[in-house]
């Protein structure tokens, strides 16, 4: 019983004699502690345990949704900042134990940043700070939940990571179906739809941006229709973009999409010539248009029937060509 709490018992039999205060208060003591022992027995009550630990002893989670080799002190500047600030990590990070000879004894499963700001201000002059860790017991797909509740939110999780991280989820843990996988992450279909659609982004695509973190989502909308349609331009693309930047190119997320973009629009003043088609030279044909991803077929109101036929027949046979 806390001091806080014995104080409120004293306080409530302070009227009773000597005696029997001090009897009840034994007693009140020996229920409470009947009580709290009745609640964990029943699932009612789970203690937590925190520990301070050696960042060192702690490793990250394979199926970690951040990407680690990101984190910079300017990244986590804020962090760091608060944690010397307070003079202490304020929120546990979640792990998992590891079974032994596996060098590390925990593994990370939320708490990458932390894991970094106590690690570089160990290594820089702060030796004192220790990485505070709550222990649990999680599977594998709880472990994914619970990564993606507390990092879902966050504008320091890139929408690439993210998406990355569903993709890989979809498959190990909900056989393939987004209806399932949507359902136990409560979010809509569609949404869960959107990031699925950016991690399918064709590598040289996503190699194209200057970091997966510039990689949007919204960047994954705009380009999905044109890879339907323009795919080996988009690719083209992409790769001469990436070249351009390892020779020094300064190319920006904007730019990138402005580009890949441009590889499907038309020319400008540069109309494809309307082509016809008809059964025989001297037949009244069909004349067809493009009008953006429609084809459109113009003829004659007062076209004859065998001539219609001849000509939808020839159209049919080379409007691709």
């Amino acid at each position: 019983m806390s001091k806080r709490h014995d104080a409120v018992f004293d306080d409530v039999l302070s009227g009773l004699p000597t005696g029997k205060k001090a009897e009840d208060r034994a007693s009140a003591r020996f229920l409470k502690r009947s009580n709290t022992m009745a609640e964990q027995a029943s699932g009612e009550r789970q203690e937590k345990v925190l520990r301070l630990v050696d960042p060192a002893d702690c490793q990250m989670w394979d199926r970690h949704n951040r990407a680690y080799e990101l984190l910079t002190p300017e990244n986590c500047a804020d962090l760091i900042d608060g944690i010397k600030s307070q003079g202490q990590q304020e929120f546990p990070a979640i792990v998992r134990r590891l079974p032994a000879g596996q060098g590390a004894t925990y593994e990370v499963i939320c708490g990458a940043r932390r894991h970094f700001a106590i690690s570089w201000l160990r290594a820089n002059n702060y030796p004192q700070f220790k990485y505070l860790i709550e222990e649990r017991e999680l599977t594998d797909e709880e472990a994914f939940r619970l990564a993606d509740i507390e990092n879902r939110d966050r504008e320091d999780i890139s929408d690439f990571e993210r998406a990355r991280d569903y993709a890989q989820a979809i498959a190990l843990y909900y056989g393939g179906t987004q209806k399932v996988m949507a359902e136990r992450l409560e979010v809509s279909a569609g949404w869960l739809s959107r990031y699925l659609d950016l991690a399918r982004l064709p590598r040289e695509v996503v190699g194209a941006f200057p970091t997966i973190r510039d990689l949007k989502e919204l960047h994954a909308r705009q380009l999905k229709p044109i890879l339907k349609t323009h795919r080996a331009e988009v690719l083209e693309e992409a790769v001469r973009i990436s070249a351009e930047r390892v020779a020094g190119a300064s190319i920006d997320a904007a730019a990138v999409l402005k580009r890949l973009k441009a590889v499907a629009a038309e020319p400008k003043g540069a109309k494809k010539p309307a082509r016809i088609f008809c059964g025989d030279r001297y037949d009244q044909g069909v004349k067809m248009k493009r009008a953006g991803r429609k084809v459109v077929l113009e003829f004659d109101a007062n076209m004859s029937d065998l001539a219609l036929q001849a000509a939808l027949a020839h159209f049919i046979k080379h409007w691709r060509e």
